[in-house]
């Protein structure tokens, strides 16, 4: 196992150029929260934007656009339903998150084909939740773009072939032996792992705990990559999706400290000062 330590958090959490702006640090495009799960996307929005995302845009229920502006006014959002804005967006878009909240039916098929199918190798799409879920029902064969793969157990089963008692390490290695090259997974479970397709060893996390078991937990993670993903150019997209993994823990580890069970928004909250605390440590 590779020790996710101080050196690895000050190498992805830098300091910003005075001369930058909000373009340089990340492109985001978050699709999902049809019905009933618009608080999904919401999570997964206040998560990136936290985490320092430049721009950030939600395809999502026309439904939820309200909910969604009174937690975050940051966010720009449409309807998921407007085809051609889509298209547009995920043009423009240089990070792609689709799975939080969405729902693994016909209409969630017809949009994973278009993501798909409009995104270039310069792109990274980040599948989470509700997609992992179509992928693995559908064998869709993945797009030319950088990709992460965030599934807990149950889904990492599907996806696999693995069933719960066969996760470890070695089976997990030569499982994604199967998936394309430099694909970054991250196997959440009670010592969550992240690791990248072609690479023998992978990190696993010492942080966090039960009190994260609660919904909405891994839509925040998932917004916190995205955001991640999106800055810290001088940073493989490997590291930066481990630290962002790490930080979502350890977070919630010192939330823990006063309280019984961590809320998602709450971990969310206190991702600029943890991030500003790594920056400035010596």
């Amino acid at each position: 196992m590779k020790e996710i330590d101080q050196a690895l958090l000050k190498k992805v959490i830098i300091e910003r150029p005075r001369s930058s702006h909000k373009g340089d640090y990340g492109r985001l495009l978050l699709i999902g929260g049809t019905y009933p799960y618009g608080g999904a996307i919401i999570m997964a929005a206040l998560a990136s934007v936290r985490s320092g995302a430049g721009l950030v845009t939600v395809a999502t229920d026309k439904e939820n656009i309200p909910a969604l502006h009174s937690h975050l006014p940051e966010a720009m959002a449409f309807d998921l339903d407007n085809q051609q804005l889509l298209e547009q967006q995920l043009k423009k878009a240089s990070i792609v998150l689709v799975g939080p909240g969405l729902v693994d039916d016909e209409r969630g098929e017809q949009l994973l084909q278009t993501v798909f199918h409009h995104l270039e190798q310069n792109q990274t799409l980040i599948l989470d939740g509700g997609a992992l879920s179509i992928l693995a029902k559908t064998g869709m064969t993945f797009p030319k773009a950088n990709l992460v793969l965030t599934p807990h157990q149950r889904e990492w089963q599907v996806l696999s072939g693995l069933d719960l008692t066969s996760q470890g390490t070695e089976e997990t290695g030569e499982a994604l032996k199967r998936f394309p090259t430099g694909l970054i997974l991250v196997q959440k479970g009670p010592a969550t792992r992240i690791w990248q397709a072609s690479q023998a060893d992978c990190y696993q996390l010492s942080v966090g705990g039960p009190y994260q078991a609660t919904g909405g937990m891994g839509d925040t993670l998932a917004g916190m990559i995205a955001g991640f993903a999106g800055q810290f150019p001088q940073a493989s997209l490997y590291e930066k999706v481990t630290v962002a993994t790490y930080l979502h823990s350890a977070i919630a580890q010192e939330l823990a400290e006063d309280n019984y069970v961590v809320l998602p928004t709450m971990i969310s909250q206190q991702i600029p000062a943890f991030m500003k605390k790594i920056q400035k440590d010596t």
